[in-house]
C-alpha cells in the first residue's frame, strides 16, 4: 500500500512538473514572438516619440516616490520581479483560488503595458516574467521608471503622466502639488474606481493608502502626511 502511495506521487509529481514546463515553454514563445515583431529599442523609441512623453527629471519626487511606494518599494533593488511579492501574491491567490494578487513589478507592468493583452493567463505572465528580464537588461532603472509613468492608464482617456496631470488638474506635472501629486499616483491601480472625476471619495481613500504606504516606506513623516491631506485640491 505505501508502495502504491509513493508511485501515485511521484506520478503526480512528474504530471506536475511536466505541465510547469508546458506553461514556461509556451510563455517563452510568446515573449519570443513579441520581441521578433518588435525590440526594446524600436519600441522604446516609438513610446518616447509620444506627443505627451514626459521625462522623468520633469516629474516632481513626491510623485516619484508616491508611485514606487504604492506599487513596487523595492524597485531599484530588485531584478525585473520581486520574489517577496510573487511569494506572498502566489498565497493569496491559493487561499482565494483565484487571481486576487499579481506581485508585478514596475518592470513587468511595463512588459504587459507595451507589448501583451492584459489577460491572466499563467503563460502570459510566464511571458511578462521574460519581457521584464530583457527591458532590464537594455534599459536603466530611472528609463524603466519614465517608461512606465508614459505607458499606464490613468482613466478618462489618459494613458501618460502629462495627459492625467492637465486633464484632472489642468497643469503641467511638475506644476502639481503634493496632494495633487499622491493622489494621481494612486489611480493607475483601478482608474474606473479612482478617478478623481468619477469616484472623489474613493479617490480621496486611495490617496491616503497612498500617503499611507509613504509613510511606512520613510518618503513622508506622519507631519507631513497630515499637511498634504490638508491640503485642497
Amino acid at each position: 500500500m505505501k508502495k502504491l502511495k509513493k508511485i501515485v506521487l511521484l506520478l503526480l509529481l512528474l504530471i506536475i512538473i511536466s505541465i510547469v514546463f508546458m506553461l514556461i515553454g509556451k510563455g517563452y514563445k510568446l515573449y519570443k514572438e513579441a520581441i521578433e515583431e518588435i525590440g526594446i529599442e524600436n519600441k522604446i523609441k516609438e513610446i518616447k516619440s509620444k506627443e505627451n512623453y514626459t521625462e522623468i527629471s520633469d516629474l516632481p519626487q513626491i510623485y516619484i516616490n508616491a508611485v514606487l511606494s504604492i506599487e513596487d518599494h523595492r524597485f531599484y533593488k530588485h531584478f525585473g520581479i520581486d520574489l517577496i511579492a510573487i511569494g506572498r501574491a502566489t498565497i493569496n491567490d491559493i487561499k482565494a483560488m483565484a487571481f486576487v494578487e499579481g506581485g508585478s513589478t514596475i518592470t513587468q507592468q511595463l512588459a504587459k503595458n507595451i507589448y501583451f493583452t492584459k489577460d491572466k493567463k499563467v503563460e502570459r505572465k510566464i511571458a511578462e516574467v521574460f519581457m521584464a528580464f530583457k527591458i532590464e537588461n537594455k534599459c536603466e532603472k530611472d528609463e524603466i521608471l519614465e517608461l512606465y509613468l508614459n505607458t499606464i492608464y490613468f482613466g478618462e482617456g489618459y494613458y501618460t503622466v502629462r495627459e492625467a496631470s492637465l486633464g484632472y488638474f489642468g497643469k503641467e506635472p511638475n506644476q502639481m502639488t503634493d496632494y495633487e501629486a499622491t493622489m494621481l499616483a494612486g489611480i493607475p491601480n483601478a482608474p474606473s474606481i479612482y478617478a478623481p472625476t468619477k469616484n472623489p471619495e474613493l479617490a480621496k481613500q486611495r490617496q491616503k493608502r497612498v500617503i499611507n504606504k509613504m509613510i511606512k516606506y520613510k518618503y513622508l513623516t506622519q507631519s507631513e502626511a497630515d499637511k498634504i491631506l490638508e491640503q485642497k485640491e
